[in-house]
């Protein structure tokens, strides 16, 4: 019995870590500092994305899109530098 208030309270614990492992890939910025979406979407062409939407996430500005094998990917830039920061899928 005393094990399972041990793994309660290491699972309550752990829980309240857990916003610490979901920090926001891009470091925060004024918004009034941010790249169009224009500027990104020319970013992401010139890497060799079809570029299918741009929009926010997680403090970046992300392109949905297709890389050049025929891949959906989502790529995840910094707003103010238009640095890639972080790439899924493909």
């Amino acid at each position: 019995m005393r094990g399972i208030g041990f793994a309660l309270a290491l699972g309550i614990a752990i829980s309240g870590a857990v916003p610490a492992f979901a920090a926001e890939l891009c470091k925060e910025h004024p918004k009034d500092q941010w790249l169009k979406p224009e500027q990104i979407k020319t970013k992401a062409e010139e890497l060799g994305y079809q570029v299918r939407s741009v929009g926010e996430d997680e403090g970046c500005l992300e392109v949905k899109g297709v890389n050049k094998e025929g891949k959906k990917v989502e790529v995840y830039f910094d707003p103010t530098t238009a640095e890639v920061v972080k790439t899924k899928g493909g």
